[in-house]
C-alpha cells in the first residue's frame, strides 16, 4: 500500500509499505476513505520535534472496516467508521469521566496517511455510521476525527454557553473549528484573532462576529476595547506558543475559563501573574471520543459543515505538496484521498 513517511525535517515521502495486519484481538483494519495533514504534523516537518527515525504520519482518518480482531464487538467489516486520534478503551475510570484522551490504555494513532490503517482498541475508539455516507459528507466526517473534536473541546473546556463573549486565539483549522463550536454552544459574541483574509472569511461564515488582526499586546488592547475593558467570558487558545498563551490569559476576564488545545512549544507561565488573573485553565489532548456521537449526528443531519476547513484536496501520492502548502500557509488544511 501507499503510506506517508517523514524521514527528516522537510523530507516527506509517499512510498510502498506493507499493509497492516491484526496484531491484537482488539484491533480493526480500515481501508481509508480520506485522511489529512494536521497542524501538529508540521512541528516535526519544520524540525521543531525530533525525527530520529522514519515516522509513519497521520492520525486523522475515516473509512471502511475490512477486518476485526476476535474481541471486537461494536464494529464489523463493511461498516463506515470514524475514530478519534487518541485510541481508548472507553471503559476505564478516566474514559467514564469523559477524558478518553487520558485512558489508562491510551495510545496515539499513527500511520493514518495511508491506504489502510490498523486501529487498536477499536471498540472504544471507532463509531460506525448507520449507512454509507454521501461522498460530500466525507470531509466533515474526517474533520470530526480530530480538528473538529479538538476545537469543540476548547470551547467546552472554556465553558462557552449561551450569551458568552468568546475570544478564539489562532486562525488555523482548530481555531476555525473553535469558532464553529462556540457558535453551536450559543455564544453571543465571537472574536476571532486572525490576520489572513481567507481564514477571516471562513471564521465569519462559521459565526465570528468580530475579527482582530493585531497580535500580542495590541491584540489584547483591541479585545479590551471591544469588551468595554472587561475581557472575554471564555478564551480558546488554539496555537501553543508563548505569545498565543499569554494573549489568551490577558484577554480573559476574572472568573473566566481558558480552554487550551494548542500543543505547547516553549510555553512558560508567570505563577504570580496567573494567580492574580483569577482565571481558570483546562486543556490538553482533546477527548474527541466524548463528543464524537454528537458531532457525527450534527454532520449527518447537515446542521454543520466543518469540512469547509479543507481548502486543498490532493491524492495521497501528493502528500508532500500538501505539507508544503500548509507550511507556506497556502492552505489551511489539506485533505488526502487514498
Amino acid at each position: 500500500m501507499l503510506a506517508t513517511m517523514l524521514y527528516a525535517p522537510g523530507d516527506v515521502r509517499v512510498e510502498e509499505r506493507d499493509e497492516p495486519v491484526i496484531q491484537k484481538p482488539t484491533d480493526a483494519i480500515l481501508r481509508l476513505t480520506a485522511t489529512c495533514i494536521c497542524g501538529s504534523d508540521l512541528w516535526p516537518f519544520r524540525g521543531l520535534n525530533d525525527v530520529s527515525s522514519p515516522m509513519a504520519m497521520g492520525h486523522e482518518y475515516c473509512g471502511v472496516v475490512v477486518a476485526v480482531g476476535s474481541d471486537v464487538k461494536t464494529v464489523k467489516p463493511g461498516q463506515f467508521v470514524v475514530g478519534s486520534f487518541v485510541l481508548s478503551d472507553n471503559t476505564c475510570p478516566h474514559c467514564r469521566h469523559g477524558f478518553q484522551s487520558s485512558c489508562e490504555q491510551r495510545e496515539f494513532m499513527t500511520g493514518g496517511q495511508a491506504e489502510y490503517a490498523r486501529v487498536p482498541l477499536a471498540d472504544g475508539t471507532l463509531i460506525a455510521t448507520d449507512t454509507m455516507p454521501d461522498d460530500d459528507l466525507i470531509p466533515s466526517l474526517l474533520a470530526a476525527s480530530d480538528v473538529l473534536g479538538t476545537g469543540w473541546y476548547a470551547a467546552d473546556a472554556a465553558r462557552v454557553q449561551s450569551g458568552s463573549t468568546v475570544v478564539v486565539v489562532g486562525d488555523g483549522a482548530v481555531g476555525l473549528m473553535g469558532v464553529l463550536a462556540a457558535k453551536q454552544l450559543g455564544a453571543h459574541r465571537i472574536i476571532a484573532m486572525s490576520r489572513h483574509k481567507s481564514r477571516q472569511d471562513l471564521a465569519l461564515d462559521y459565526g465570528a462576529t468580530d475579527i482582530i488582526a493585531e497580535r500580542g499586546d495590541e491584540g489584547v488592547a483591541r479585545v479590551k476595547e471591544l469588551t468595554q475593558r472587561i475581557g472575554a467570558d471564555a478564551v480558546l487558545e488554539c496555537v501553543g506558543t508563548q505569545e498565543s498563551m499569554q494573549t489568551a490569559i490577558n484577554c480573559a476576564r476574572p472568573g473566566s475559563m481558558i480552554g487550551y488545545v494548542g500543543v505547547p512549544h516553549g510555553v512558560q507561565f508567570d505563577g504570580q501573574a496567573l494567580f492574580f488573573s483569577q482565571t481558570g485553565m483546562i486543556g490538553g489532548p482533546a477527548p474527541v471520543r466524548r463528543f464524537l456521537p454528537h458531532l457525527l449526528d450534527l454532520i449527518l443531519t447537515r446542521q454543520i459543515n466543518p469540512g469547509r476547513v479543507f481548502d486543498l484536496e490532493l491524492p495521497l501520492a501528493d502528500a508532500a505538496e500538501g505539507y508544503r502548502a500548509m507550511d507556506e500557509r497556502r492552505a489551511i488544511k489539506t485533505l488526502l484521498r487514498p
